[in-house]
């Protein structure tokens, strides 16, 4: 693909990615008997670039309003109309034109606004017309849409996962704290994000994630030239104690607006002018969040020592997420939860203990949020180097992101310390004092003793020291957090598990290799193209061999949505099963809704219903970030049998046919004739053209 180079920095600009239902929707437009359309945004959000694709190759008359010209009659279209054209005159010449692109159309002198207009009504050119939200427009502009002569296209925020598509363009191999952070920064805006990434990257402040092939950014926010420009109606305000008051927000938000450290009259003109929210709680926080860092990065030496806080400060809200994250969890409902603590001390390089960092990964990983996952476990085993919940976290986050190279064999010793909670997909927590097993999603306990609420943290690991000494220091050794994070020894003794034996009929801790361990080692199977190992070694979470595909192993062990999704696979039911994965949906868990539709493809009789499905599970699984299940496999692999997936599965991770046959306990003879009967049913000619099928299909760039 070849690029325009960019007018203000001769730098080539980022490959256009995503969009690609906008791009098509503009393209439609400006085709066969279509008028045209009107294309608005805020600034940055890319509109210019998302019309000039439609257009790229067409031939097209280009014309932009500027802000040094609205006084001069025609001036945007000086290179298609005489200086002393009427406006009568000036629709005739421009009625050959088949398409004509008018960009910031709000900065269009009147006698060309009326121009544009006059076009419209006419309906002989094509108009494709950009403007840009917020900003002052001639009324003969603002009356394309109103009026109903055009259709207007408001263009949305990018999603995150299309920003992570455009910055791994753009940047390449972020991992996905960072790309997380630079989405929260930047809220849409693609020319403030390509500039803090490229600020980024040039300033050196990127470095090498651990034990992962990407780039992490941690610390302050480089001020650029468009970040000044974003923020100068903030850095400007001059108002009797408002400087102060978005001061001490930039460094200690959210504060409570009753606790008698912020001045009420000034954050009343700050909340009306758009600078400050506050929420039904009373409780105040800048309106974007990119006001903070540059608030701080302004702020005097003298200032920063007064107003900072330290992450002892922050001990009692970090303490109020991890339960909050943790209670969703035992919930069975993973949507979003706000927890800007540990979002902030993880940017600021600060670090969080490993028992939040598991609690933030397992959460993540139930919302399908596989990257993410992962690097919340990295975050944490930089705290606590051996911390089981975090190892199994990102066991279980790479595997089922099909990378078994990644993700570490777990071995019977290593199995052997490790705690059973945080389990596979239930409930993080189990109560303190409680010696009660861990349950997948939705277990079925109504037969065991009531042990009270699962809303309680993270098992702390047998053998483990407390939460300060073992996850709470930062990267140098120094001990950072203190008060609700660091538990009595009492306490602590108290949540950890027994892992020695127990007599028959006791209630004891499960076995350590079944929940947690046994999901990772039936992960770490599935990953490598071995179901028949993975289905074996599922143990105390029934909901894993749900989401491999053997239901009838589940049936009587699970509750709510979890069992619903079982008793439709079992039952091969597809309507029940497009149920089920709506229900799982609504409640966060998007990779087993993408499972369970997958899993309805196959179980519909009506085709109509059956590419419904599939169209809904691609769209799910796009938004977990790289998960490649058996489940998801089986929407390029549905047309195949269960062996033949299988053996499909295998010879795309690189397995000869003799080595399959070995595995699957078959004849060389039989594994060749199941791979030449799925070529048939795939379209494909030979063994290489395997992986590309395998692969989950990704969105692709324009």
């Amino acid at each position: 693909m070849t690029f325009e180079r960019d007018a203000k920095t001769l730098e080539l600009p980022w490959p256009f990615t995503g969009r690609e239902d906008e791009l098509e929707l503009v393209r439609r437009s400006v085709a066969g008997g279509r008028h045209g359309i009107v294309v608005t945004g805020p600034a940055g959000r890319g509109k210019t670039r998302l019309v000039t694709e439609a257009v790229r190759g067409t031939d097209c008359a280009r014309v932009a309003g500027t802000p040094e010209t609205r006084g001069l009659p025609f001036a945007a279209f000086a290179h298609l109309v005489p200086e002393t054209a009427s406006l009568h005159r000036a629709v005739q010449l421009l009625s050959g034109v088949r398409l004509l692109l008018v960009d910031d159309a709000h900065l269009l002198d009147d006698s060309s606004a009326a121009l544009v207009h006059q076009l419209a009504v006419h309906g002989r050119t094509r108009l494709l017309v950009v403007a840009t939200d917020g900003a002052r427009a001639p009324g003969a502009i603002s009356r394309l849409w109103t009026g109903e002569l055009l259709p207007r296209l408001a263009l949305e925020p990018l999603p995150r996962e299309e920003t992570a598509q455009l910055l791994a363009a753009g940047v390449g191999g972020l991992e996905a704290l960072t790309v997380n952070r630079l989405y929260r920064l930047c809220r849409g805006d693609l020319r403030l994000l390509r500039e803090v990434a490229d600020a980024v990257r040039e300033r050196g402040l990127l470095n090498q994630a651990p034990d992962a092939a990407e780039w992490e950014w941690r610390g302050p926010v480089p001020v650029t030239a468009t970040v000044r420009e974003r923020t100068a109606h903030l850095l400007d305000r001059t108002g009797p104690g408002e400087r102060e008051t978005l001061d001490r927000l930039a460094f200690g938000e959210p504060l409570p607006v009753d606790a008698g450290t912020l001045d009420l009259d000034a954050l009343e003109r700050l909340e009306a002018d758009g600078l400050v929210h506050v929420d039904e709680q009373g409780t105040a926080r800048l309106a974007h969040p990119l006001h903070a860092p540059v608030l701080r990065a302004a702020a005097g030496r003298l200032k920063t020592l007064r107003l900072a806080r330290t992450p002892a400060d922050c001990a009692a809200a970090l303490e109020a997420e991890t339960a909050a994250l943790a209670r969703a969890i035992g919930e069975r409902d993973v949507r979003a939860v706000s927890a800007p603590v540990g979002e902030w001390l993880v940017d600021e390089g600060i670090g969080v203990p490993a028992r939040h960092a598991a609690v933030r990964a397992r959460f993540a990983r139930l919302r399908g949020e596989l990257r993410e996952a992962a690097a919340w476990a990295r975050e944490g085993l930089r705290a606590a180097a051996d911390d089981p919940p975090c190892r199994l976290e990102l066991t279980l986050a790479t595997a089922q992101s099909g990378h078994p190279d990644l993700a570490a064999p777990p071995d019977a010793d290593r199995s052997r310390d490790v705690s059973p909670g945080p389990g596979d997909d239930g409930p993080a927590v189990v109560p303190t004092g409680s010696t009660a097993r861990p349950a997948g999603p939705g277990v079925d306990r109504s037969a065991e003793p009531s042990t009270g609420s699962d809303d309680g943290p993270a098992v702390v690991p047998a053998g483990s020291a407390a939460p300060e000494s073992a996850g709470s220091r930062d990267r140098s050794g120094d001990s950072r957090f203190a008060g609700p994070l660091q538990p009595p020894a009492a306490v602590v003794e108290s949540r950890t598990p027994r892992l020695t034996a127990t007599p028959t009929g006791s209630r004891g801790a499960a076995d350590p290799r079944e929940g947690a361990g046994g999901s990772a080692a039936t992960w770490w199977a599935a990953a490598r193209g071995d179901l028949d190992a993975a289905l074996g070694t599922v143990g105390e979470d029934p909901y894993d061999a749900v989401r491999l595909g053997a239901p009838e192993r589940a049936v009587g062990r699970l509750t709510g949505v979890f069992a619903a999704h079982a008793e439709a696979l079992a039952h091969d039911d597809g309507p029940a099963l497009d149920r089920a994965a709506q229900a799982l949906e609504e409640r966060g868990f998007l990779l087993f809704a993408a499972e369970a539709y997958a899993q309805a493809v196959r179980s519909h009789r009506d085709p109509t219903a059956a590419r419904t499905a599939r169209t809904r599970a691609v769209a799910l699984a796009r938004r977990c970030q790289g998960a490649r299940t058996p489940a998801l496999a089986g929407l390029v692999l549905g047309e195949l049998t269960a062996r033949q997936r299988q053996i499909v599965t295998l010879a795309a991770a690189g397995l000869s046919n003799r080595q399959i046959a070995e595995k699957l306990t078959l004849s060389i003879r039989t594994v060749g004739n199941h791979l030449y009967s799925a070529y048939a049913r795939l379209g494909a000619s030979d063994r290489d053209a395997l992986p590309c099928l395998v692969e989950l299909p990704e969105a692709q760039p324009a």
